[in-house]
């Protein structure tokens, strides 16, 4: 496979995630390579190492963003796309609502951007660890293959609301929470006996 077939394929790709449908025959975004803009790990969107100051940009942004299955960031309309460069994830979970208990439990967390998401099936937890310090780095699943971290209040926040199930096949506790029915880990303990 050359290149340029190497290129639309990622293009239709990447626009059919987008769009939920593929681009008419022939007419496919052309990539324009990386462009100045970036995304910090603290959820500051930058376009030529300054800060993006107004949030309704930020917001049109984020709309056409996408990840790839490597991890790159996209920004993909469809005349263009061009790559980013994100220090972390795009986007940062800045607060969190829950309603009901236990197994009927419903979290939700809101961005960055002001856009809330369900912790469901199809917007998982994911909990990365440091593997010097072990710290926890905590992430909720969005729509097009991004990611938001839960900030660390909002973490907290989450692990108050923690349950404890035993796994008796390998002498194992896992701690986390249940929303729209799921059990979501946060960690694992050894059992005492």
């Amino acid at each position: 496979m050359n290149d340029n077939q190497k290129t639309v394929d990622l293009a239709e790709k990447l626009w059919t995630r987008l769009r939920g449908q593929k681009p008419d025959t022939g007419r496919h975004p052309q990539i324009c390579g990386d462009i100045p803009m970036s995304i910090g790990r603290d959820g500051t969107w930058f376009y030529q190492g300054g800060p993006i100051g107004r949030i309704e940009l930020v917001k049109l942004f984020s709309s056409v963003l996408q990840r790839d299955e490597e991890g790159g960031h996209w920004l993909v309309t469809p005349a263009e796309m061009a790559r980013i460069d994100v220090e972390d994830v795009a986007f940062i979970a800045v607060e969190m609502q829950n309603e009901g208990e236990g197994k009927d439990q419903k979290i939700r967390f809101r961005t960055n951007i002001d856009q809330w998401v369900e912790l469901d099936q199809d917007h998982p937890l994911r909990v990365e660890h440091d593997p010097e310090t072990d710290e926890p780095s905590p992430y909720v699943g969005l729509d097009r293959g991004l990611e938001a971290r839960l900030n660390r209040a909002v973490f907290y926040q989450l692990v108050e609301l923690a349950e404890e199930i035993s796994d008796p096949d390998n002498g194992m506790i896992r701690i986390g929470v249940y929303s729209h029915g799921q059990f979501f880990e946060i960690g694992r303990m050894e059992a005492t006996e």
